[in-house]
């Protein structure tokens, strides 16, 4: 039987606030993985299509659809579209709750979209609540 390799979490966040609160709860929810934390599209997708890396995955992704270089859109698109990361569950967590653009995530292969929401305390059970599915989901390995 493989041994399976410990799944990073890359968290592609622009707002400081959003991330150190996702991370805080994921933890209380009892989720201790690696999670490597990025605020701009074009750093986390640089390092997300690295090859030869040794720390190159297996990753669990949690997108922002609104950052300030580029869209979780078009992140998405590009992994999705890529052999190597199309099969890297990928948790939308945005603000953005529009119907077309929930169906446009699910159409480019988002495995689950989250709106994030408003009230400080919601928010935070949210996030809870992800750390838990987290902690029991199954991540394929990289090809």
């Amino acid at each position: 039987m493989p041994r399976q390799q410990p799944v990073t979490i890359v968290m592609v966040e622009d707002d400081i606030g959003h991330a150190r609160l996702i991370e805080k709860n994921i933890r209380r929810a009892g989720v201790c993985n690696e999670i490597r934390h990025f605020t701009d599209g074009t750093t986390a997708l640089d390092h997300l299509m690295a090859t030869g890396d040794a720390d190159n995955g297996p990753f669990l992704i949690l997108l922002d659809l609104n950052l300030p270089d580029m869209s979780g859109t078009d992140i998405l698109a590009r992994l999705k579209a890529d052999e190597s990361r199309r099969r890297t569950p990928i948790v939308v967590l945005t603000t953005t709750d529009d119907q077309r653009e929930v169906q446009r995530c699910y159409d480019l292969g988002c495995n689950v979209y989250i709106t994030k929401p408003v009230e400080y305390e919601t928010f935070a059970q949210a996030i809870r609540q992800l750390g838990l599915f987290l902690s029991v989901m199954q991540v394929p390995e990289t090809p």
